[in-house]
């Protein structure tokens, strides 16, 4: 079309009309901001979203591992059947092998008015108190022999049946064959819970115990205190060798392919899985050295190397991150070296050697594969003397309790994940609060 079609200025006055590219391009700039943030919180949302649900799910399912159901009974601690030969608790083997069930079933007889001689109620009675009774009731007898020759009112361990059901975790209104637990049962835990002798009461078994066939004695003592042992050694080992290692590659090492060669290795070992450390050592320190399967010392061994790595990298990123002006004020004051290094260096960057450390620490804490090849995943039901002696670690027990077929080990299982996030929480914060406290802006 000419532009005779067009009036007088009439193009002029559409180019007046018309906005300039100047604000278009300003527009679209601002409008690709609004999205690439809408894309970020869209984003966060999720992450919260799923970090939400899996904590609700952990939270949910395990809080009631920390409340464990109790039945007081009045238990005779009769000298017939502790001590029949009278030997004064000399004799502690007998002591220990003593018949305790029978204390326990003498009693519910007695509280609950079952006929002795009608066996399928005793039997039924039986089954509310936990297995564990024999440990319980030898464990205060061998603390005090006093109480023998008398009455003492005790609180059991309910089966973990019965601590399901009272717990509302089963759907009592099936028929009773289809239950775990019977109607005449159920109105014995009634019946206690109406006097007062059938409660929840704070379950410090989760925190003393070690590990058990029965849900309801069942805890992670020993797997807590296998896990100090192994974080003592890895601390031990790993970070004077990691720090002293970064050192030597920041500050003295020279700029060859030799040490290239060095670096692209340590990044590599930084991401090699952990079950290859777990083959690492049980091809070295298990097989080789012949050092025992399940220790603690081997565990701690195995995430020492795996930990290397992370401490390695963040303690250079640390080192790297103090201003070269530091380094040369020192040397130009006269200082060696060495006292350039130790003296100004490494103080300013020991908050972030100390958040890569603790960091590391916590990716240890979490790690199950490598432990499960070493033979931590053995049953361990004493607490470990020293680090030699057979143990577990929290990951490791999460883990065996996960594949228990019982309807209680559930709730233990999310108890223990329970536990083991508040361990690297700690250790997180800490973290954040060593680095705020020590740190230095240039």
């Amino acid at each position: 079309m000419s532009d005779a079609t067009f009036p007088a200025g009439g193009r002029a006055v559409a180019d007046a009309k018309a906005p300039p590219r100047r604000d278009i391009g300003l527009k679209r700039r601002y409008a690709s901001e609004r999205r690439f943030k809408a894309y970020g919180i869209a984003a966060i949302a999720v992450g919260m979203i799923f970090l939400a649900t899996l904590l609700w799910t952990v939270v949910s399912q395990g809080y009631t591992a920390f409340w464990q159901t109790q039945i007081r009974l009045p238990i005779t601690f009769s000298q017939s059947v502790i001590d029949p030969k009278n030997t004064g608790g000399k004799d502690l083997q007998a002591l220990r092998l003593a018949n305790y069930p029978k204390l326990v079933q003498d009693a519910l007889v007695q509280r609950l008015g079952i006929d002795p001689k009608n066996r399928a109620d005793v039997t039924a009675a039986t089954q509310l108190v936990s297995q564990g009774v024999r440990t319980q009731l030898g464990g205060m007898v061998m603390e005090d022999l006093s109480v023998i020759g008398t009455t003492q009112d005790v609180w059991l361990y309910a089966n973990s049946t019965v601590d399901s059901a009272v717990k509302g975790q089963f759907d009592l209104s099936i028929p009773e064959e289809r239950r775990p637990i019977k109607d005449k049962q159920l109105e014995w835990i009634r019946t206690l819970e109406q006097a007062g002798d059938m409660e929840q009461r704070f379950n410090t078994g989760l925190f003393t115990f070690g590990a058990s066939s029965r849900a309801e004695t069942a805890g992670v003592g020993v797997a807590i205190i296998g896990s100090l042992y192994m974080m003592a050694i890895v601390l031990a080992l790993a970070l004077p060798i990691g720090v002293a290692a970064s050192i030597y590659l920041e500050e003295f090492a020279p700029k060859n392919r030799f040490t290239d060669f060095i670096e692209v290795n340590i990044n590599n070992l930084a991401a090699v899985p952990s079950i290859v450390y777990g083959l690492l050592g049980l091809a070295i320190f298990v097989n080789y050295m012949g050092l025992p399967r399940s220790a603690s010392l081997v565990g701690g061994l195995v995430l020492t190397l795996m930990t290397l790595p992370t401490i390695i990298i963040a303690t250079r990123a640390a080192l790297k991150a103090v201003p070269p002006s530091i380094r040369a004020a020192a040397l130009g004051l006269g200082a060696s070296r060495m006292q350039m290094v130790f003296h100004h260096v490494l103080p300013l960057a020991m908050p972030g050697i100390l958040t890569g450390t603790i960091i590391g620490l916590a990716h240890a804490l979490g790690e199950t594969a490598p432990l499960l090849l070493i033979g931590m995943v053995a049953f361990v039901a004493n607490y470990p003397t020293t680090p030699m002696d057979p143990s577990t670690a929290l990951p490791v027990q999460i883990y065996m309790w996960a594949n228990e077929a019982e309807r209680a080990f559930v709730e233990r299982t999310s108890g223990a994940i329970i536990v083991l996030l508040l361990f690297l929480a700690v250790m997180n914060i800490t973290a954040i609060i060593l680095r705020r406290r020590f740190e230095r802006r240039w």
